[in-house]
Order: C-alpha cells, then structure tokens, then sequence
C-alpha cells in the first residue's frame, strides 16, 4: 500500500527550500534572467545548505534524504527558477546518483564526497551535435592505450557545461557495437584537450548555463572509466532515470508558480465589473491548472516511493515526467492568456514560466518518446526486467 503522507522530516526540507528560494532567487532572478548571469554564488549556497547532496548517503557527505524529499526540493526550486533544478538534475540526478551506484569507492571518494558536499560541480554529457534521443549512435570515441583511455569528439546541450568541474561522460569503443560499445568515464576540468563553451541565444533558462565540450585527444586514466567496458549505455539509462525523476518534480513547481501567478492576477483585475476570476474561461483555465498539478504531484510520488524502496521505476517516472513536463507548457500558455497583454511582458513572470517550460519536453527523452514508451507497455511491447547492474541503496542506508 502506498503511503503519500508527508514526514516530518519531508515538511522540513520544503519548508527550508521554500524558504531558500524566496530570500535567494526570487529577489533577484528577474535581473539574472535579464542579463543571462549564471549565479554561481548561488549555486554554492546549495551546496552549502547541503541541496546538492539531498539523497546521497551522509558517509559520502550528503544528506541522505529520501526521494520524496528531493522531489519536494527540486519542486520548490523550479517553482522560483528552472535554472536551479536543472542543477539537481544533472548534478544530483545523472552524476552523482549514478556515482553512488556504479561507481567504485576510489571514485566515490574522489569525486561524489566534494559533490554531495558541493565543493565540486559535476554533470553529464550524453548528447551530441547529431546525437539526441539515438543514444545508442555516439559519434565520441575512446580508445586504450595502457592504463589510460584516449577521447576524442564533442559533445552539446549539456547543463552547466562550461561551469562544472566534473563530467560523467559517454564514448564508445566500438561504433560498429551500437550500445554494446559505449562507455562511461569521469571526465576532470583541466584534463589537457578538454575545451568548453557556451550556447547563446537560448530560449529560457537563461540563469543557468548550457554549453559545449570539446575532446581532442583527451587522455582519462584508467581508474575514471566508471563500469565495464561496454556498460555504459545501460549506465547512461540508469542515470536516466534518476534524472527524469528531478525533471518531472520540478515541472511539477513550475505549474504551480502558473498558478501562483494567476490566481493573484485573477483577483486583482477587473474587467465588466467584477474580478476576472469570476469568468467562466478564465475559471477553467485555472481548474486545468489544479487539476494537472495534482495528478502530476501524485505520479511523482508514486515513483520516489518506489524509489525509496529501490523497486524498479522505468516506466513510472517516464509516466511522470511525460505528464508532469506537458502540462507545465499548457499552465504557463495559460497563465500567459489570462495575463492578456501584461502576460506577453517581462513585468510579470509568466513569460518566463513559458519559455522555460519548453526545455523539458525536449531533454530527458521528448514526449514523443515518453507517448511510444507508454503506449509499448500498454501493448506488451516493452516490460521491465531487472537491470544488470548494483542495487541503488535505499536513502538512510549506510554500508557496513
């Protein structure tokens, strides 16, 4: 039986986040937002109220939080910014997460303890410049020589990629492999042939930095190839996963800010008399809304308490994140409508709230991708069956 109440412990950490992002974002991301300013002082008073290691294990400096917490976290974020989810999606999500369960305990202790402690930034880097949802087609090449590895392609899109000190990275050894080939690596800021940049003229999230990396004869010891040869497509999934969880959350606040937003617009202005809350469309305009937080709100937790329990997730958390990322885009069209003329402004936050809300249903799987993964499990297509790879410890849970 699945038990939605909130624990104590849950209701603490919405009320700090909460808190966090009405004295730290709000005032100011209006200004970031303008000027195209990643905040990274910002970003390190996450990782100093210890956000960016929400639901690590505390023996590797995180917080060991469970997973209804960090979906209340990212919630609470994106409801502020987008900006400061993406950092727990790729940060926390797809890196650090990933670490925890794949990685060795020299990699642990080198990079996921300054990570969960956010003395380090770290992200992920699977897209390429003709590479996206074909993850399986990798253009970025590895070859050994000895005790090292040499990388060599480009990779695009990634989140805090000309910021972040850490990379969890993906290359094959073998392209004529497809998946079997591909492998992942750590990949260190200052490692020689490792270049990076920014990308401009995005459409939203412009407090937050998104970039390119350039490999050109990149060597990475040995000891930073994280898994198996050839275990990296099925690590990259894993960390999917994980990641589309934090997306699907965070769509979630975004939906509520709509609301939030609206719900004071309606009561503040008047048209024919009364408040135009009292009008028929703009009522159903704002009971869409509500309506869709609720059930997105309930499929996210549905698959954080199966996350709690380290029960396999795939196909509801993509059911959440599907639904959640949607209905995110159609809240802030909304929003925009009943704002009329003001909601085309960047007086009020909603045109914000529409331009970035369009991100997610592009990254972590388009919901084109999300609608043929839903309706392959209706179908029998697709099942899931357990993956081969080490059990992800359940939040509290401390080894030895």
């Amino acid at each position: 039986m699945i038990d939605l109440a909130l624990t104590p412990e849950n209701t603490l950490v919405q009320q700090a986040v909460r808190a966090f992002a009405e004295a730290e974002i709000l005032p100011h991301i209006r200004e970031w937002d303008e000027r195209h300013e990643v905040p990274l002082p910002t970003f390190r008073k996450m990782g100093e109220l210890g956000f960016l290691g929400a639901p690590i294990p505390e023996r590797y400096g995180g917080a060991g939080m469970d997973y209804i917490s960090l979906g209340l976290l990212c919630e609470e974020l994106e409801r502020a910014d987008t900006a400061f989810r993406v950092i727990m999606s790729v940060h926390v999500g797809l890196n650090s997460l990933t670490l925890l369960q794949w990685g060795t305990e020299d990699q642990k202790r080198r990079f996921l303890v300054p990570q969960a402690k956010g003395e380090k930034l770290a992200t992920f880097a699977l897209t390429e410049p003709g590479v996206g949802t074909d993850a399986a087609n990798l253009q970025t090449t590895a070859r050994r020589e000895g005790d090292t590895y040499i990388l060599n392609g480009a990779k695009i899109w990634i989140s805090l990629g000309d910021v972040a000190d850490h990379f969890l990275l993906f290359a094959t050894l073998d392209r004529a492999k497809k998946h079997r080939g591909i492998t992942a690596f750590i990949v260190e800021r200052g490692m020689p042939g490792f270049t990076s940049g920014t990308i401009h003229g995005k459409l939203g999230i412009n407090a937050g930095n998104t970039g390119q990396l350039f490999l050109d004869e990149v060597r990475v010891p040995a000891a930073n190839r994280v898994g198996e040869e050839g275990e990296g497509f099925t690590i990259a999934m894993s960390a999917i996963d994980q990641g589309r969880f934090t997306v699907a959350t965070g769509a979630v606040g975004l939906a509520q800010a709509c609301l939030d937003a609206s719900l004071k617009y309606a009561h503040e202005r008047h048209t024919f008399g009364v408040e135009i809350g009292e009008h028929q469309l703009v009522k159903q305009m704002i009971a869409r809304m509500g309506q869709g937080i609720e059930a997105g709100r309930l499929l996210c937790w549905q698959a954080a308490w199966l996350k709690n329990r380290g029960l396999r997730n795939t196909r509801e958390t993509s059911l959440a994140k599907w639904f959640a990322t949607d209905h995110a885009v159609q809240s802030a069209l909304d929003a925009i409508q009943i704002h009329g003329a003001y909601g085309y402004s960047n007086e009020y936050p909603v045109e914000r709230y529409l331009r970035n809300s369009k991100a997610a249903v592009i990254y972590e799987g388009t919901s084109q991708l999300h609608t043929l993964i839903q309706a392959d499990y209706l179908l029998g297509y697709r099942e899931d069956r357990p993956l081969r790879c080490p059990p992800l410890p359940a939040p509290g849970f401390e080894p030895g």
